[in-house]
């Protein structure tokens, strides 16, 4: 059974940083890709960065290019999103997904880590 672990959220002051670790287990994720996601309260879930497994190819969206930078360890089967230089609008829960391709669609994603609170204050 696939499960997707979430672990590095926390509050932390405008301009500071964070790390979030999404740890597979289940199986090896060799093909496919992951991703992070966010979700604001009143908002719906949006994208925030992908990797591709094999490649390590990366994407983001515009807001985040430059201060985030998604990874990942393939010997831990884990992805991890360095967040720096952060903003109050970054707040919100982050998820971790994994899917057969890149989408900035959440629907795409077959498996999906539970959420972990990120507040950042002004």
């Amino acid at each position: 059974q696939v499960q997707l672990v979430v672990s590095g959220g926390g509050l932390v002051q405008a301009g500071g940083s964070l790390r979030l670790s999404c740890a597979a287990s289940g199986r090896t994720f060799t093909g496919y890709a992951a991703a992070w996601f966010r979700q604001a309260p009143g908002k719906e879930r949006a994208f925030v960065a992908a990797i591709l497994w094999t490649s390590g190819s990366t994407y983001y969206i515009d807001s985040v290019k430059g201060r985030f930078t998604i990874s990942r360890d393939n010997a831990k089967n884990t992805v991890y999103l360095q967040m720096n230089a952060l903003k109050p609008e970054d707040t919100a829960v982050y998820f971790c997904a994994v899917g057969s391709h890149i989408s900035y669609d959440y629907t795409d994603y077959d498996y999906w880590g539970q959420g972990t609170q990120v507040t950042v204050s002004s």
